[in-house]
């Protein structure tokens, strides 16, 4: 079986809880797309674990990880994660690989990002760790690939300071070096996990554009950025929290209003720790979103939602969703493309009643309390898709399956 996750919003969704808790069923996982910018927090027996560029299954020890040929990697950053992971007793040598169409970030371009950013009428809000500029030498063709470093007249064209830069990892990189392809065919008949970063709604085609990630965060991106055809695809889960929250700029039309929900907006924020695990920004927070829910459901084919983050209710008498949006008077429940409207939009909340009851120690969805069920079956309903998977903790444990994604 291969399996994909992805995030079905903007991104910060619990995609590495999902992955860590997934990979135990699964032989190799795969990253597919996106590069130091990525944030994945996972929590095992009370212990905190950043991830960036490496794989969430790296901290299951028998398990081989692969970056994939969509990422673009920042070796510097890249092996400071692996000593990271080393000093907290986690054994990489030998797990860690690393496609030889993966494409290479240069120091320069941290500083190209940061300032084409700020040259912008509309900054995106990029998090400056070059990872446009990487995309963006890619698509000119004129990017470094880890295979290049074997290409002679391709390394002799660099100047004096990349070429510096790249000769301490060099070696590193080359031994870690594979033919992603070879191996997805090696291992066909394995379960690999294949991961992807930020969210739908930050694919640069299917997204917010040009209010997105430069890589493909969609479904599809993990058949380009692994080296298979989607046919090899078998089961597809988009990742969503149960409110919503974005960072950077961009349209958000169920954003909290700071002024009359000022309150809210920090409780979910405080309780669900939205912070930017990359860059310590904290996270726009809104409403459930349930109009861009079900466009990622259909433009990504999910076959099933999980659904994390639904314990911050807990304590609420009354939880609200936006099942469509206001745009100057006009009712609209399908996504827009444009902007404008984007920004124009006012969610059409709908009401539901709380729970006012822990769900923590719920191992079961039979456990969960009736009007949290309701909450849970109507995102079902409207979205199309069912629920398969709930996270109510950080713990790896703190999870139950309705529908295991291994079984067809």
């Amino acid at each position: 079986m291969k399996v994909v996750i992805i995030g079905a919003q903007w991104g910060d969704e619990g995609k590495g809880k999902i992955v860590d808790y997934l990979a135990e069923d699964a032989k190799y996982v795969v990253r597919y797309s996106g590069g130091p910018n990525a944030g994945h927090t996972i929590v095992v027996d009370g212990k905190q674990f950043a991830l960036h560029q490496v794989p969430s299954g790296i901290l299951y020890p028998e398990k081989k990880v692969f970056l994939g040929a969509g990422m673009v990697i920042d070796p510097e950053a890249l092996f400071n994660e692996l000593a990271m992971l080393k000093e907290n007793g986690i054994n990489w040598e030998g797990r860690v690989f690393i496609s030889d169409r993966a494409h290479l970030i240069l120091p320069k371009y941290r500083s190209m990002d940061k300032e084409r950013d700020a040259s912008r009428k509309r900054p995106i809000g990029t998090t400056g760790r070059g990872i446009g500029i990487a995309y963006s030498e890619k698509s000119h063709r004129d990017g470094l690939r880890l295979a290049d470093l074997d290409w002679k007249e391709k390394i002799a064209d660099l100047d004096a300071e990349d070429l510096d830069y790249l000769n301490k990892y060099r070696d590193q990189l080359l031994s870690m070096r594979v033919d992603l392809t070879s191996k997805m065919w090696e291992y066909r008949k394995d379960n690999i996990l294949f991961e992807g970063a930020q969210g739908a709604m930050l694919d640069i085609d299917s997204g917010t554009y040009p209010y997105v990630s430069s890589g493909a965060s969609c479904a599809a991106g993990a058949a380009t950025g692994c080296g298979i055809g989607p046919h090899d695809l078998d089961h597809i889960l988009g990742v969503f929290k149960a409110y919503e929250t974005r960072v950077g700029n961009g349209p958000m039309p169920t954003e909290f209003n700071e002024t009359s929900e000022g309150e809210l907006c920090q409780y979910v924020r405080d309780t669900g720790r939205e912070y930017g695990v990359t860059t310590g920004r904290a996270r726009r927070c809104g409403y459930l979103d349930l109009v861009a829910l079900r466009y990622a459901c259909r433009v990504n084919s999910l076959d099933s939602l999980v659904l994390t983050h639904l314990d911050i209710y807990d304590e609420m008498d009354q939880i609200e969703a936006c099942v469509a949006y206001d745009i100057n008077g006009k009712i609209v429940t399908d996504f827009p493309a444009n902007v404008d409207e984007l920004n124009a939009a006012k969610p059409v909340l709908q009401k539901f009643q709380g729970w006012k009851a822990s769900l923590k120690e719920c191992r079961s969805y039979k456990k969960l309390p009736k009007n949290a069920r309701a909450y849970v079956e109507f995102i079902e309903d409207y979205t199309g898709t069912p629920v398969g998977i709930i996270s109510v903790g950080y713990e790896r444990d703190e999870t139950f399956v309705r529908k295991n994604p291994w079984k067809k």
